[in-house]
């Protein structure tokens, strides 16, 4: 089974309403919750392919519970530590006359050292049953940056293969430690000295493409007549890890990474239907 890794988890609600006046009661009149954070966003695209996927990491109090019951909805499991704190929310408040919408985004909860060792201890035993494990997003108080480091060395003691997909000084303890591949934020990282520093694969998700670089041959993959890369990021990154885990080829993984991207719509969920038939659309550069 593939984990994802997701320790600043949050619930999104969702409020529309017809017209918000700031400083007088507002009717809503649509509400939609929904667990947040990049790591749970990869599990349940990487569940609507029919995957093998445990969603874990660090949740907390009412909205952990919701953030759980949300995942079940979509088929996927959970293996989440508990915390003392309340999980996070994004409340995101939508003015439909106006086409605007206002996000309010609360402080994620702080992380005690009792409850990272209990995380850690969590996370080496799914190591035992794991054929991947997937690290994704920011890291909450409380938890230094080289816990993706740690996370992906536990791992490959294992014999698990690691993916990082994280920015800053997180992502740069993890890189360290040679995961099977690294996702950077654009510009963040030297990609060249990465990958001569033993990291196998680097894939770079840009606006516009998706540029792969190993050890002497780099590919980059674009959807025809598209100037940007529509659809969600997260589900493009759940298509890499479904291509990286079993060992396809790079130009197989970038189309299926891509098409898969571009077939989540407004709701958030994969249409596969959309995704056969813009499979054919993925443009790929000779490698360089």
């Amino acid at each position: 089974m593939i984990v994802t890794i997701t320790l600043n988890a949050s619930l999104r609600v969702q409020y529309e309403a017809q017209r918000i006046d700031w400083g007088a009661p507002n009717r809503v009149t649509r509400v939609r919750y929904r667990a947040g954070g990049q790591g749970l966003a990869v599990a349940r695209a990487l569940r609507a392919l029919g995957g093998d996927v445990v969603a874990a990491g660090l949740v907390g109090g009412a909205t952990g519970d919701l953030i759980t019951a949300d995942l079940a909805r979509s088929g996927v499991r959970t293996r989440f530590t508990a915390i003392s704190g309340e999980s996070r929310r994004v409340l995101e408040v939508a003015d439909a006359q106006r086409g605007q919408t206002t996000i309010l985004d609360e402080s994620a909860p702080y992380i005690t050292t009792e409850e990272l060792g209990r995380f850690a201890a969590d996370y080496r035993k799914l190591m035992t049953e794991a054929t991947a494990a997937v690290l994704c997003g920011t890291l909450p108080a409380g938890l230094p940056p080289e816990i993706y480091g740690s996370l992906v060395t536990y791992a490959a003691e294992a014999g698990v293969p690691a993916i990082i997909d994280a920015e800053g000084p997180a992502l740069s303890y993890g890189a360290s430690r040679r995961p099977a591949l690294v996702i950077p934020v654009p510009g963040q990282v030297d990609v060249a000295a990465l990958v001569a520093g033993g990291v196998p694969a680097v894939a770079v998700v840009s606006d516009h493409d998706v540029h792969v670089v190993t050890a002497g041959r780099d590919w980059r993959g674009t959807l025809d007549g598209h100037s940007r890369l529509p659809g969600s990021r997260d589900a493009l990154v759940a298509g890499l890890v479904s291509g990286v885990v079993p060992g396809w080829s790079w130009p197989d993984t970038l189309r299926h990474a891509i098409a898969l991207g571009a077939a989540v719509g407004s709701s958030g969920e994969v249409d596969l239907d959309a995704y056969d038939m813009l499979l054919p659309e993925v443009v790929l550069r000779p490698p360089g």
